[in-house]
């Protein structure tokens, strides 16, 4: 088979989360324009035009409110890599599929030839990032995973900063989270706040290895000792709880500490009334790094300077252009295998503690069918005061 000169991406799952990436896909010049805008000069050369969105892999397509869409673009849907790999053949393989399935997906479409950008969390089990650690050494191809913090220039200066003890030695980060999620949430899928699926397998879905998966990531991202990889939590404890009726939790307090000694600190829950969105406060030797009302990270040293890092939100997908980009230019890609592992690692173990169910006097409802919102009287409060006094 005779490959082009275009960058061929596909995407495997096209509904849901998936739809984002389609809005990314569908408009390359204005994914170029977000790329450029915040992942240095030459970021835009080879992310626009001669990148050809070239297959939509999903065992379900009608499920894709934008199909016609797909159809007029000359997207061409498959029902699986297998199918796909038939027919056609791709640079880069975006997998945006449920957190059970992550595993298997990226090793088809390394030995189908592709590169793979896989949506975060890495994977379930510490067994299965084994699995595809050793797929990419075989094939000699690049993976990376998306969490988008990690692909963005404030995390990366920060990181930076960090590494080169420009703000001291670590001694603390914390990290608090507050997002209401209403039973549609819990019902969009077979899986949502299940510990195994339906038919067996582990899935381990919670606010720590989903929506909230990137903040967890991120302080154990920042204290890796370079810039490809992640520190690993040990002596973890973790108080879990779930006003849901789910089997899973849906509310997290987690205490961890580095092997060099920095403690780590989360709070993180989705049955709130409002949402507090990420709170972080660093603390090193020499300044506090946190975040404002403004949401921009900022470092405050002890001699009175301040450094204003950016937003690491700014620009969600910018990790598909950026992949694109290490991909292209044989670069290392800020966030792979090595630099999510330890969150595989960490989810794993935070869920050996148990489960337990907020009191029922504590319970309030807000409205009603799959918009009702379940949500914990004080909780909040709770979490911000705990985070703001250091108590675990």
């Amino acid at each position: 088979m005779t490959r082009s000169k275009q960058f061929r991406v596909a995407l495997v799952g096209i509904s849901g989360y998936g739809d984002n990436y389609l809005d990314q896909l569908l408009r390359p010049e204005g994914a170029a324009e977000d790329a450029a805008a915040g992942s240095g000069e030459g970021a835009a050369e080879g992310a626009a035009a001669d990148v050809l969105f070239c297959a939509a892999i999903d065992a379900f397509p009608e499920r894709c409110p934008r199909l016609a869409e797909l159809e007029e673009a000359g997207v061409h849907l498959y029902p699986d890599l297998e199918s796909f790999y038939e027919k056609d053949h791709a640079d880069l393989v975006v997998i945006c599929a449920p957190i059970h399935l992550h595993a298997d997906l990226t090793c088809r479409a390394l030995a189908g030839g592709s590169n793979v950008l896989c949506e975060k969390p890495l994977c379930v089990r510490p067994e299965d990032a084994e699995k595809m650690m050793a797929a990419e050494r075989g094939s000699g191809l690049v993976v990376a995973i998306g969490y988008q913090w990690a692909f963005s220039d404030a995390v990366q200066e920060l990181k930076k900063d960090i590494l080169s003890l420009s703000l001291g030695k670590p001694v603390c980060l914390k990290t608090l989270v507050l997002w209401p999620r209403r039973l549609s949430y819990y019902t969009r899928n077979s899986w949502a706040g299940r510990i195994r699926t339906a038919d067996g397998n582990w899935v381990l879905d919670s606010p720590l290895n989903n929506a909230m998966a990137h903040h967890l990531h991120n302080m154990l991202y920042l204290l890796g000792g370079s810039t490809e990889t992640a520190a690993e939590a040990a002596d973890i404890r973790a108080e879990l709880y779930r006003a849901n009726q789910i089997e899973n939790y849906d509310t997290a307090a987690l205490q961890a500490f580095t092997s060099g000694g920095t403690e780590l600190r989360m709070y993180a829950a989705h049955p709130v009334r409002e949402a507090v969105d990420p709170l972080v406060s660093f603390r090193f030797e020499d300044a506090v790094v946190e975040t404002g009302p403004d949401r921009l990270i900022r470092a405050r040293f002890r001699d009175g300077r301040v450094k204003t890092y950016g937003l690491p939100d700014e620009r969600v997908f910018g990790k598909l252009q950026v992949t694109i980009r290490c991909i292209r230019e044989k670069l290392p890609v800020p966030c792979g295998i090595a630099a999510s592992v330890s969150h595989t690692r960490c989810i794993n173990s935070i869920q050996d503690f148990p489960v337990a169910d907020f009191p029922g006097e504590r319970l309030r409802t807000d409205g009603g069918g799959v918009d009702s919102l379940v949500w914990v009287e004080g909780l909040a409060e709770e979490f911000k005061r705990r985070f703001d006094f250091d108590s675990f």
